[in-house]
């Protein structure tokens, strides 16, 4: 389920950062009221899939992930640029993302956080 939550997060993310755009500057009401319910979407969505994903591959999947789409979405929507530069970077973070998922370990964040806490205890 960890996976679906950051999934949904990082959707709800890239929504948030195209209701920025939208708002014009917050001179949009509906837009710029969507920035906060995206963004705050997000974060409760990404702090749930931390109960089975690892901190560090989480962020770096949600932040990665997001950049990439929101730089699609610029491109594609908005008409921005788009050169070769920013053709690499983003292979450049969807790579560091695969090889996140293919060297994490798998293991139990109840495990660790027990750990922590055996360690304050002493």
């Amino acid at each position: 389920m960890g996976w679906v939550y950051l999934i949904l997060g990082i959707i709800a993310e890239v929504l948030g950062s195209t209701s920025m755009k939208i708002s014009e500057g917050f001179t949009k009401l509906i837009p710029s009221i969507m920035i906060f319910v995206f963004y705050g979407l997000s974060l409760i969505l990404v702090t749930l899939s931390l109960k089975s994903i690892e901190v560090g591959v989480a962020y770096a999947i949600w932040a990665g992930l997001g950049v990439a789409i929101i730089t699609f979405i610029s491109i594609f929507l908005f008409q921005e640029s788009f050169n070769l530069m920013k053709a690499i970077s983003i292979l450049l973070i969807i790579a560091g993302v695969i090889g996140l998922n293919l060297s994490g370990e798998k293991s139990k964040p109840e495990t660790q956080l027990h750990h922590v806490k055996m360690e304050r205890e002493a």
